[in-house]
């Protein structure tokens, strides 16, 4: 007698490895690659689509909107990278939408998210792609997320909460904070403390956002529940 069949998952794609464990509930596998878009396209790459039944982005992001703060969440309307557009599924944006309108303290647009292989951390830098993109947010995994799910014929979707707002730069440390596993690397910030490459008042900020961001992720992750409110095929 054969085993019985696995149901179809939700691939949800992380960078940091606190957004894959907020992430993980019935129905979902989450991944992630550190913020390391080149590692992730190779560990997608050998990964068999077969068992999925749609892909979804899910994590932080920064801030391109002037408008958005530190907290604010987007459901993406696509996904903007370079010259291409890959469009969101209507059906899972309006499902992720509806379910978090019931959600206490959470503000939610839907808007286009920029995918960039290289952290974007300055002010100037955040409005060039602001005015080239019109995009609300910027990440480092939907770009790949979505061309993942294009080449399989899979639903996409996105869901990303704002860190660091418009205004903000990003300190030059944080663009090599992470390990490859998405842990924060711990000694690297005390490295960039100790050579003057970052101080305390970024840090403060940084991880002040941080947890705003962290918190409303968790509260979206939690109302969304089994399968974060992507809807069965």
């Amino acid at each position: 007698m054969s085993p019985p069949a696995t149901a179809p998952v939700v691939l949800a794609v992380t960078g940091m490895a606190k957004e894959a464990r907020l992430a993980s509930r019935p129905g979902i596998v989450a991944v992630g690659a550190g913020g390391n878009p080149d590692r992730l396209r190779a560990l997608l790459a050998g990964r068999d689509a077969s068992g999925c039944r749609a892909v979804l982005s899910i994590g932080i992001a920064g801030g391109l909107d002037p408008g958005l703060a530190p907290g604010d969440v987007v459901i993406a309307s696509g996904i903007l990278a370079g010259e291409r557009r890959y469009e969101a599924d209507p059906a899972s944006a309006a499902a992720l939408a509806s379910r978090l309108a019931a959600a206490p303290a959470l503000r939610v647009i839907r808007a286009d998210l920029a995918g960039v292989d290289a952290a974007v951390m300055s002010r100037e830098a955040k409005a060039a792609l602001r005015a080239a993109a019109g995009a609300a947010a910027v990440d480092m995994e939907s770009h790949v997320a979505a061309d993942f799910a294009e080449r399989h014929g899979l639903p996409f979707a996105a869901l990303r909460v704002v860190c660091d707002p418009a205004e903000r730069a990003l300190p030059a440390f944080a663009a090599t904070a992470l390990k490859p596993n998405g842990e924060p690397d711990i000694l690297a910030v005390l490295a960039a403390l100790a050579r003057g490459q970052a101080r305390i008042g970024e840090l403060v900020r940084l991880a002040r956002d941080s947890s705003a961001a962290f918190a409303a992720l968790a509260r979206c992750c939690e109302t969304l529940g089994p399968g974060l409110g992507i809807p069965p095929r």
